[in-house]
């Protein structure tokens, strides 16, 4: 694994991180993703918060840095990227990151907040259901933020959450941003 050193912005300080080739956008914040730091409203200060598709680490260290109390749970499939959050999150002394294949989760584990830019190109059926497994982990009064290319199906994605749902949630458009869509999830109390 070639590892790389980036100096990025996130919770409005510079911080180094590691990134590398293997892992979902190693050169820079994506656009995406940033997008979704742009238009986030602050986290509160405690809670349980889950970054899904965490890549190496962007939104899992800003949701960190933004709520020290706060403990973060980073899930991805690829085990490079749960190392190099494992990593960015220890040199910047957030210990309350934790790091975990899908499987590790606990079953059951809620969360007051979820944010992902989730793996659109998984294809629509895998998509599909790797949300109608996560966002409904929403506890109640929780809010789901989900960054989406207009063209790779932002839309189409909002309108099946709020059919997928059910009555319990809300799905609306936060944002729209350099051709993404932010769609806020937000889980009835």
């Amino acid at each position: 694994m070639t590892v790389r050193t980036l100096a990025v912005t996130l919770a409005g300080r510079t911080v180094t991180v590691r990134t590398a080739g293997g892992v979902f956008s190693p050169d820079a914040v994506d656009k995406g993703t940033a997008v979704l730091l742009k238009y986030a409203p602050t986290p509160p200060r405690t809670g349980r918060f889950l970054d899904l598709g965490c890549g190496w680490g962007p939104m899992a260290l800003t949701l960190a840095l933004r709520s020290p109390d706060a403990d973060v749970r980073a899930v991805d499939v690829n085990q490079r990227a749960l190392d190099l959050v494992r990593h960015n999150a220890a040199a910047l002394g957030l210990d309350r990151v934790h790091a975990v294949e899908p499987e590790q989760v606990p079953p059951g584990e809620q969360y007051d907040l979820i944010w992902s830019n989730p793996p659109i190109r998984i294809g629509k059926a895998a998509l599909h259901a790797l949300l109608a497994h996560w966002v409904p982990r929403l506890r109640p009064g929780g809010t789901a933020l989900l960054v989406v290319q207009k063209n790779l199906g932002g839309d189409s994605l909002q309108r099946w959450l709020t059919g997928a749902l059910g009555e319990d949630f809300t799905v609306e458009r936060a944002a729209t941003d350099k051709g993404f869509r932010l769609l806020r999830v937000q889980c009835a109390d």
